[in-house]
């Protein structure tokens, strides 16, 4: 379920212009910026752009981040994106910081294999090479090996359930947490190559037969990136919501709030199941998530991220 309030009808001109008029005289009218594109979908923001440079001969988005700045230009520019081309720049910064491989992981692992095509697109489009040569490029080993084969696979989506391959590839996983030789790649092949369901139940025989779950086994105080990445691929596979909802917890308790990780999960997910995630977020923290949120930020960069979440400063 979605937090983004819209409109049914709007009109592409009107909007257009009164962004026009906000970047006009002494600074700029932030609180029209934040109510029209706070309160726009996807394919509405996208007529804005189209109507905007007809009108004006030039691109919304170069203007908006020569108007705004820090993180709530960010959040802007992110959001104002079409979601693949979104997730083709979030990628690609990733890659850069070299040490945000999650973000890959998440992007390969939650989307449709149709949305995930539709990234690789967009970020070939937008870099002029492809992601999986970006992403071997900056990665070596077993993290290569996993980041690659995620962000090419093109997963099955059934229901189907093999229960005989779920006990056997649970013992895979399992070898992999005791950190067999060899168990990697097979870990590596079986996560790649599985559809979501028959995975989530590879991990629940895992759980019956070893009374915990293996993302618990996982990750401990010498986990190396490909460990971590291995985590955050079986969190994301087993559990989306949970696993976004564990994503803003992290960024909200951190000292200093990680202003990145909660942009993401707010404006990635605001027109689909943000309402979901912050009800789960309420379950576990006993605060509201706008509360929490509000509480670490401030200004319009606030303001943005609570318009989203569908509630108003």
């Amino acid at each position: 379920m979605a937090t983004l309030i819209a409109p049914s009808n709007h009109s592409p001109q009107e909007d257009a212009e009164a962004l026009r008029k906000a970047f006009e005289g002494w600074g700029t009218d932030e609180n029209t910026v934040i109510v029209i594109l706070g309160h726009r979908t996807v394919y509405q923001r996208q007529q804005i752009r189209r109507v905007y440079e007809e009108i004006y001969q030039e691109d919304l988005v170069k203007r908006l981040e020569s108007e705004i700045k820090g993180d709530f230009e960010k959040a802007v520019y992110r959001w104002i994106l079409e979601p693949a081309d979104r997730d083709a720049v979030l990628a690609n910064v990733a890659i850069k910081s070299g040490k945000n491989y999650n973000v890959i992981v998440e992007i390969a692992t939650i989307l449709s294999p149709e949305e995930l095509l539709a990234v690789r697109r967009a970020y070939l489009n937008r870099y002029k090479h492809s992601l999986e040569e970006d992403v071997a490029a900056h990665t070596s080993g077993h993290l290569r090996q996993l980041l690659v084969g995620l962000v090419t696979a093109f997963r099955h989506v059934g229901d189907e359930i093999n229960p005989k391959l779920a006990q056997s590839e649970a013992e895979i996983l399992h070898d992999a947490v005791k950190e067999k030789k060899g168990s990697y790649e097979e870990t590596i092949r079986v996560l790649i190559t599985r559809s979501r369901t028959q995975l989530v139940a590879t991990f629940n025989h895992y759980r019956e037969i070893h009374g915990t779950s293996i993302s618990k086994k996982l990750v401990g105080e010498g986990s190396d990136e490909f460990q971590r990445a291995l985590y955050t691929a079986i969190r994301a596979i087993n559990d989306p919501i949970k696993y976004y909802e564990k994503v803003v917890r992290n960024a909200i308790k951190k000292v200093g709030t990680d202003e990145d990780a909660l942009t993401r999960v707010v404006v990635s997910r605001a027109e689909k199941d943000l309402k979901i995630i912050s009800e789960v977020y309420y379950k576990r923290n006993s605060v509201l998530l706008e509360h929490a949120i509000a509480k670490e930020i401030s200004g319009d960069y606030k303001k943005f991220l609570l318009t989203l979440l569908g509630k108003e400063d």
